[in-house]
């Protein structure tokens, strides 16, 4: 299936129907008095978090969600019928924003999370409601309310604990591929991964964590060079970014040190939150240096570039450094339990959220 992680909709809810004046009218009863029902409630739209679902590509191609009228109120005391609700499903990690203001309307962390996006309209009500004792043959009666009208944008952000950055080429799917059951493409030239790719790390029987890939991001991206930005946007929920390093490019003129600055640059460029999130250099490739100059190589790398976090070697193809490498960021998200940030400003037609 073709992964789409932003879509834009239209979502009109039902109006509601409206009430009526009316009066009884039966043989011997000459003055039955009002018996006009309310009109019913329209539709409303809400979505719902499914983990089963994966992408948006559904709402890529049906923009338009329109619920039904209620239906209008009759004489007898018949209440017109209340239009049933529609319910879009959803992936876990949707952001939900309505265009015009950016207002964000629902923020989908949880399954099974269910938010009201447009609400219906309510029913107008009959005359039977105006009756009194001053008046008894009350003609006024009210028309049904109009539903929410909006222009949603959805914007897809997966959810995983570690994300990794790095060059195309860097190693990144191959090493998801080696501490994990995901399968990512894997060849020798650049921009193989052009989707993200999650992947469950297990470590014990109880303790696992999700890494996501994403495709490479080189200088110049937040020009539109390469894939730009776009995939960037999957690495602002994780809690630990990796930044993977190609110690042995297969092009000489290439300077890994100039590269991991210029990703760190690219970084900065497109958010400083996520540039400030904990980054952990993981140094690839190293199995193509002998043993004996391998710490030496990589010390000096580490040296020019001036990194001051914590430095993992490995190498994912042969698996070297990995074990390592996983148990060291599971004991990291032991120590950090996740905190979700709320929107900048939750729905108030929020309903039936359940906890995380």
């Amino acid at each position: 299936m073709k992964f789409i992680d932003e879509a834009k909709i239209h979502v009109i809810a039902g109006n509601g129907g409206n009430g009526v004046a009316s009066f009884r009218r039966e043989k011997y009863i000459p003055r039955g008095g009002p018996d006009g029902g309310d009109g019913g409630r329209g539709g409303s739209i809400f979505a719902i978090a499914d983990r089963n679902i994966n992408t948006l590509i559904d709402y890529r191609y049906a923009r338009i969600h329109r619920a039904r009228n209620g239906q209008n109120g009759q004489g007898s005391d018949r209440y017109g019928k209340s239009a049933e609700d529609i319910v879009l499903r959803m992936p876990v990690g949707t952001l939900i924003k309505e265009i015009d203001t950016d207002r964000i309307l629902a923020d989908l962390v949880c399954d099974q999370q269910k938010v009201l996006l447009a609400k219906g309209g309510a029913g107008g009500i009959g005359n039977l409601h105006f009756k009194s004792s001053t008046n008894r043959a009350p003609r006024q009666f009210t028309f049904g309310e109009l539903g929410q009208e909006l222009e949603l944008k959805l914007e897809l952000k997966v959810l995983a604990d570690v994300g990794l950055l790095g060059m195309p080429n860097a190693g990144k799917s191959t090493l998801i591929r080696a501490v994990s059951a995901a399968r990512p493409k894997v060849a020798d030239y650049p921009f193989t991964t052009l989707e993200p790719n999650l992947g469950v790390i297990r470590v014990d029987h109880n303790r696992s964590f999700v890494m996501a890939d994403i495709p490479g991001l080189i200088e110049g991206a937040a020009e539109g060079v390469g894939l730009g930005h776009r995939f960037l946007k999957h690495l602002t929920r994780t809690r630990v970014l990796l930044h993977i390093v190609d110690m042995a490019p297969l092009s000489e003129v290439v300077d890994p040190v100039h590269e991991a600055q210029a990703l760190i640059k690219e970084l900065q460029k497109y958010d400083e939150s996520l540039y400030q999130k904990p980054r952990w250099l993981v140094l690839n490739k190293t199995d193509m240096f002998p043993a004996e100059i391998r710490d030496e190589h990589c010390q000096q790398f580490i040296d020019k570039l001036g990194w001051q976090g914590p430095v993992f070697k490995i190498s994912a193809l042969t698996g070297e450094g990995c074990k390592t490498l996983t148990y060291a960021i599971m004991d990291y998200l032991d120590q950090h339990q996740l905190e979700i940030d709320p929107p900048e400003e939750q729905s108030s037609m929020s309903a039936n959220t359940p906890p995380c």
